[in-house]
């Protein structure tokens, strides 16, 4: 595709979020009405500090007001939506010499706002004053005076459901943020290949992004060797291992407060675990090219168990069939965590278990208690595909005291231990076409 000249993006991506605000105040007259409110008013949120300290937590804004503007730094405003009216920001912006107060708002968004500033977070509540009954959204702690978030679910669970489906613009900003992860994951696989730690390969990757740690969507999983079977490894050792085996790694960037979220998983040269890499590598693709329009998620999920038992009997790992594997539950000690999410302004975004604008929800598969998305997908749904293959200790040991032990070659799982275990997650769009987009492969072939 032909690059744009920078005035032509630039009157791109303002007409793309015009269209996208112009939908998001469609979505919101008609939650109101659901809800018989006259007006949506949506607080950022406040800073938050540390039990009896003055240290404050890294700022993480609602959601639902960075669905509005592209503002992820902004403690203390709030936005006013309603019914025939230009969408108001009170942009808080306190005269501060301690720290560094927000910037004036400028941009390609400034022009959509009916843009109201103020030096206190008290000052907001005179422009939040607005005629009617207010759905106030937000955490209790943003309360102002009388303005006491309300959270009404019938508001709520219309603005949910539909959010799962992305805008134009919103796509645009995930494949953005997919090739910043892209390019940090990329990075990371050097630093590994040159036998840097795992707080040696986390530099890395932040300074290929171009992120502070506290800027990141969600804490990087940086792990090497056996620490690859810590399915939320939280640590990252200063001091290399004598010999690096494997590196896996999970984190993502965000674009404008939409986020991406990566995993790939490296060896070292080791012909066995090389042979698990690339046929977790088929079997991913294959998940992916489920992501269709009418596609129940929920099927997707059980087929990455069918698509674990066939890699464990390719590797002879386990010596059963693919049915009598999945009838024993036998991939669950393997792959215990579900296939994926939803994605966007948040990185496991909401939504995900909803039946309908109502609040009813959809249940997980019997025996599948982590998946965390059981919706049919539609088109411009962002979802994960991140199937994996695990050597637990703690579940090995509970698959060691069933009758399918005797089925399971002990060796080869000791000598894969060792590498911990392999994960590969791609972001990927559900069309109107067909075929997926791939956001996660297209933004390491752009970068290739």
């Amino acid at each position: 595709m032909t690059a744009l000249p920078p005035s032509s993006a630039a009157a791109d991506l303002s007409a793309l979020y015009a269209d996208h605000l112009a939908e998001q105040q469609r979505r919101t007259e008609h939650a109101l009405q659901r809800g018989g409110f006259d007006a949506l008013v949506i607080a950022s949120g406040i800073e938050k500090f540390a039990f009896l300290d003055d240290r404050p937590y890294v700022f993480q804004p609602n959601p639902h007001f960075k669905l509005w503007v592209p503002l992820v730094q902004h403690p203390d405003s709030w936005l006013v939506i309603r019914p025939g009216h230009k969408p108001r920001l009170v942009y808080c912006q306190p005269e501060d010499y301690w720290h560094v107060p927000p910037a004036a708002p400028s941009g390609f968004w400034v022009e959509h706002f009916e843009l109201v500033i103020v030096r206190k977070a008290a000052d907001a509540a005179a422009h939040l004053q607005v005629p009617g009954r207010l759905a106030i959204v937000g955490e209790a702690d943003a309360a102002l005076g009388e303005l006491v978030p309300n959270n009404p679910p019938a508001v709520l669970n219309a603005l949910h459901y539909a959010r799962a489906v992305k805008t134009p613009y919103e796509l645009l900003r995930m494949r953005e943020a997919s090739v910043l992860g892209a390019q940090g994951h990329l990075a990371s696989q050097r630093a590994f290949r040159d036998g840097g730690s795992e707080a040696d390969v986390h530099r890395a990757y932040l300074t290929a992004v171009g992120l502070a740690e506290r800027e990141l969507p969600y804490g990087n999983i940086v792990a090497l060797n056996e620490h690859c079977a810590v399915l939320h490894y939280q640590y990252q050792e200063v001091k290399a291992p004598a010999q690096s085996l494997s590196l896996l790694v999970d984190a993502g960037a965000h674009s404008c407060g939409y986020a991406s979220d990566i995993t790939r998983t490296t060896g070292h040269g080791d012909p066995t675990f090389q042979a698990l890499l690339d046929a977790m590598e088929a079997s991913q693709l294959r998940l992916v090219d489920q992501v269709r329009a009418g596609t129940d998620y929920r099927d997707i999920h059980l087929a990455a168990h069918a698509e674990c038992a066939k890699v464990l009997r390719q590797l002879g790992i386990v010596k059963m069939t693919e049915e009598e594997m999945l009838a024993q539950r036998v991939t669950s000690t393997f792959l215990p965590h579900g296939i994926g999410h939803l994605l966007g302004l948040q990185v496991h975004d909401i939504g995900g278990f909803m039946k309908d604008e109502e609040g009813c929800t959809l249940p997980k598969p019997e025996g599948h208690p982590y998946l965390r998305l059981t919706r049919v997908l539609q088109p411009g749904m962002v979802v994960t595909i991140e199937p994996g293959l695990y050597f637990i200790p703690m579940l090995l040991d509970q698959l060691r005291a069933t009758p399918a032990a005797a089925s399971v070659d002990w060796s080869l799982v000791r000598h894969l231990s060792a590498f911990g275990g392999v994960r590969i997650e791609d972001d990927v769009a559900c069309t109107a076409s067909g075929a997926p987009e791939n956001l996660t492969r297209d933004a390491f072939d752009q970068l290739a």
